[in-house]
């Protein structure tokens, strides 16, 4: 397999799953204290990983949870938001502008921080009331607090049985996905190659709904449009009747993700619907892979990682067909603006 080491990719989730006691810890703490909002405030891939969460939440929770862009926080704030308000982030770097400068002005307020930072002793990891240094996996960190916010909340019964499965099956399981995909992935992207090599300007629609939502989004922008430089419009599952679906033609390129969660008929509904216009589209369901070890009713909380593990795959032979390294950037802090 092309750019895959199996032991790196266990260790990393179990790596992930083991500060699991820290994040209790923190979380925890902030319910004890008591909120009356807790803010997931993200850029980028991280803005999308917090819409992830808050739409788990938002079905499953009555707690007061939203998510805003840093951008957008910046320029225009949010009234409810107070010194009683509770802000989690993640930050790859610790040092992205648009982060740095709203949580400054969360700090400011006097909220409080939690702050999940792969690289200490940066700028934001300084911000921070706790701070949980661990690299990647920010969409499983997120949601270890979540589940934790609703356990506390009396909201998961099952906490301890879920957490002892996701423990001892889920890196094994993540790894299963990437080896199944990885055939069909190299098909794909070889496909991706000739069609993009005759039809280079044309646009690519990424559609996905519930916790997909987030990894659509952000798998269009910040690794086909950052890191690949291949033109992407993403739409939610619900939006699509509304205005896409008009411009599908039967050459048109179109991925749909389906996940496994409360919003799985959104998309079905679009996957149904596209064989009528369209030859040219793909779909990657979720549960088309094993989660050996993991009951049925959990899978949905993983959807959004296994999709990721399916895209670990396909991203390695669009760097290779694409002959496009994908750290490369032309632009992204390349200079100030």
């Amino acid at each position: 397999m092309l750019k895959f080491n199996e032991q790196q990719q266990i260790d990393s989730v179990k790596g992930a799953l083991m500060i699991r006691p820290q994040i209790e810890k923190a979380v925890d703490e902030i319910q004890k204290e008591g909120f009356d909002g807790l803010y997931f405030i993200g850029i980028g891939g991280t803005w999308a990983s917090g819409m992830q969460v808050e739409v788990y939440l938002r079905g499953r929770s009555s707690l007061p949870v939203y998510v805003e862009n840093a951008a957008e926080f910046i320029t225009t704030g949010n009234k409810r938001f107070t010194n009683k308000s509770v802000v989690i982030f993640s930050s790859v770097t610790g040092s992205t502008t648009e982060m740095v400068d709203a949580i400054k002005k969360a700090k400011e307020v006097g909220a409080r921080v939690l702050g999940f930072i792969d690289v200490e002793d940066t700028p934001l990891a300084k911000l921070c009331d706790t701070c949980i240094s661990y690299p990647m996996n920010e969409q499983l960190k997120f949601y270890m607090v979540a589940n934790r916010l609703m356990y506390n909340n009396g909201e998961f019964p099952d906490y301890d049985i879920y957490n002892q499965e996701m423990e001892k099956y889920l890196p094994m399981a993540l790894v299963e996905v990437e080896k199944k995909a990885d055939e069909w992935a190299a098909v794909y992207a070889k496909e991706k190659y000739q069609y993009y090599k005759e039809h280079p300007d044309m646009p690519h629609y990424f559609i996905g709904a519930g916790n997909q939502w987030g990894a659509t989004y952000s798998y269009a922008m910040c690794y086909w449009e950052e890191q690949l430089w291949i033109r992407t419009k993403s739409i939610t599952s619900a939006e699509f009747f509304h205005g896409m679906l008009e411009i599908i033609e039967a050459e048109t390129p179109v991925t749909v993700f389906i996940g496994e969660d409360e919003q799985r008929p959104l998309s079905e509904r679009v996957a149904a619907f596209l064989p009528k216009v369209c030859k040219n589209y793909t779909v990657i369901d979720t549960k088309d892979y094993e989660l050996k070890g993991i009951r049925s009713e959990y899978r949905g909380s993983v959807s959004h990682l296994v999709m990721h593990a399916v895209n670990n795959r396909v991203d390695a032979y669009m760097e290779k067909e694409f002959r496009h390294p994908m750290v490369i950037r032309r632009y992204y802090r390349q200079f100030n603006y």
